[in-house]
């Protein structure tokens, strides 16, 4: 097995997982009618350690989908440039293009994360907006094999929105507006 493959089986346990997760940040995002879960956003693993659930990443995947839809859908606005304050050397304040990174930060952390056959389906149907049937003729794909796909495509997806650092995707409020740190006054000697 080559050695990226056993860092992603690990990361999918969750026992390496960059973020920690707890039962309130996944409460919220958990499907109710989850069977794993039972609707707690945390499922149990070996060894009483425990994980957020797939459904969960979902969630965090559709939220950030939903979000790139409206940015797409608001095309004649993408060009808006809007002013933000950060720390840094360069000064206090940054002029960016908001919608249309994280249009692109969409597209190519996506490109990046998932394996060639995966990105074809995320293409397809995500990205150029085909249904279930136009992609499982396009694709040579049984119905079931098709949403498999797009389950797996969703959860690894969420997952790496949202442990993605230093800027994770989600949450889209924190992309989109950020947190506003201020710097620590220097300690007088």
């Amino acid at each position: 097995m080559p050695p990226e493959r056993a860092v992603g089986r690990r990361q999918e346990d969750g026992l390496k997982s960059m973020q920690r997760w707890n039962r309130s940040q996944t409460i919220g995002l958990a499907k109710t009618s989850c069977t794993a879960c039972e609707g707690l956003g945390i499922r149990p693993l070996r060894k009483g350690k425990e994980a957020p659930c797939n459904c969960v990443f979902r969630a965090v995947f559709r939220a950030c989908y939903r979000r790139f839809r409206e940015c797409v859908a608001n095309g004649e606005h993408a060009s808006t440039v809007s002013l933000e304050f950060c720390r840094g050397r360069g000064g206090r304040r940054v002029y960016s293009r908001k919608r249309e990174e994280y249009m692109a930060d969409f597209c190519l952390v996506s490109r990046r994360v998932l394996a060639e056959p995966d990105y074809t389906v995320f293409r397809f149907h995500f990205l150029l907006g085909a249904d279930w049937r136009l992609c499982c003729r396009r694709l040579n794909m049984d119905r079931g094999n098709f949403f498999h796909a797009v389950y797996r495509i969703e959860k690894q997806l969420g997952r790496c929105f949202a442990e993605l650092k230093p800027y994770a995707l989600y949450p889209v409020d924190e992309y989109f507006h950020g947190t506003i740190h201020p710097e620590p006054l220097p300690l007088s000697a």
